[in-house]
């Protein structure tokens, strides 16, 4: 939800139905994708549990998937955006709201937010694509 207040009624019953819509490969391939990613990044952070959440648009929320952290036992919890570079709300804003507000809800939880990201590093990855293509 965009900030500014509380929102209405509405605003909640379309955010909760927009989130919990059917989502297939052919109506939504940034979630087909970033659960692509997810199945990569699982292994890489293993033993540690990865969750996927979603800001707006699809569920869970970042709240939900922390408490589902949490209900599986997890102390620590490490949010990553997909937003590789500074400059957004989601990632600047929004992002870091939810996550003081979670923590004012649970304060025995250490809730760390991994961004921004190192751009030397991030030019490096999108570096080695175009010396892969070339």
């Amino acid at each position: 939800m965009a900030t500014g207040g509380p929102p209405s009624e509405e605003e909640i019953e379309l955010d909760h139905k927009v989130r919990r819509w059917p989502r297939t490969p052919e109506n939504d391939p940034y979630r087909e994708g970033l659960m692509a990613l997810a199945e990569k990044l699982a292994p890489l952070v293993a033993p540690a549990e990865l969750l996927v959440a979603y800001n707006e648009f699809c569920a869970p929320t970042i709240e939900e998937a922390i408490e589902t952290a949490r209900e599986h036992g997890a102390r620590q919890i490490v949010v990553v955006p997909s937003m590789l570079t500074p400059g957004g709300i989601h990632s600047e804003v929004e992002i870091p709201e939810i996550l003081g507000q979670v923590r004012k809800r649970h304060p025995e939880l250490d809730v760390r937010y991994a961004w921004p990201f190192d751009l030397g590093q991030v030019a490096g990855l999108l570096a080695a694509r175009v010396t892969a293509a070339g």
